[in-house]
């Protein structure tokens, strides 16, 4: 049984992995097609579905915690694949990932490895708060960017400049992709589903200040690790 367990784990892990490998590619491949800010959030996008996987390893607390081993080596990667690689030779072999982390803050991709990494650490049996964090950043960030970019008229300026319907994308995607993703993890975890989608509008609340109020790259810190933690206090207050 127990190593039927182990294959099982090693088994979607290495599904994990091979996604994460394909998602880089095809956003190398699009890196040459579409503006670096599209490709860039389309790899935002793609690698912020992998909570959605994490209910299904049965390995997920401490010294064997898969879900921690899915995210971490990412760290790696991004930072040899961005313009700070010691190694310059893998970073030009990633070139067209390199590309696209230049097109926004050059470590913005490692900050969402390290994000990633610590909830998963933190909340591996509880992936429900793992997308409270991920899915505003990937979803929400990336309505907030190509709405603002493309619509956006109404401009302020805290660290950076933004605009309020970047801000109103940012508010509206986070609200809509978290509370879509509980009902998906109400079929797996126990939890009451009306009082988990309320939050979610404080949630995306958060989210958004923290994306319109960061300084940019800084945001998939930021967002991220805010929105799990509201989502946690919330989550022991029902």
């Amino acid at each position: 049984m127990l190593i039927g367990e182990a294959w099982k784990n090693l088994i979607l892990l290495a599904g994990c992995y091979g996604y994460v490998l394909i998602v880089i590619f095809l956003t190398e491949k699009l890196a040459s097609r579409l503006p670096q800010n599209s490709s860039r959030k389309f790899l935002h996008i793609m690698i912020g579905n992998l909570p959605f996987l994490i209910p299904f390893f049965s390995y997920n607390t401490f010294p064997l915690n898969f879900p921690f081993f899915v995210a971490a080596p990412f760290i790696v990667i991004t930072l040899l694949a961005s313009p700070y690689s010691p190694i310059r030779s893998f970073s030009q072999k990633m070139s067209g990932l390199t590309e696209v982390t230049e097109g926004g803050h050059r470590l913005g991709l490692v900050f969402y490895a390290i994000s990633y990494t610590i909830l998963a650490a933190a909340f591996s049996s509880k992936p429900y708060i793992i997308a409270a964090g991920i899915l505003p950043m990937a979803y929400g960030d990336a309505a907030a960017s190509l709405v603002g970019e493309k619509f956006g008229k109404t401009k302020f300026k805290i660290f950076a400049q933004k605009s309020a319907e970047g801000s109103a994308a940012m508010f509206a995607v986070s609200f809509v992709s978290f509370a879509a993703s509980l009902l998906f993890f109400s079929m797996l975890y126990s939890f009451p589903l009306l009082n988990s989608i309320l939050a979610a509008l404080a949630i995306a609340a958060v989210a958004t200040a923290a994306e319109a109020i960061t300084p940019r790259g800084f945001d998939n810190i930021t967002v991220p690790l805010l929105s799990a933690l509201l989502f946690f206090a919330a989550a022991r207050a029902f």
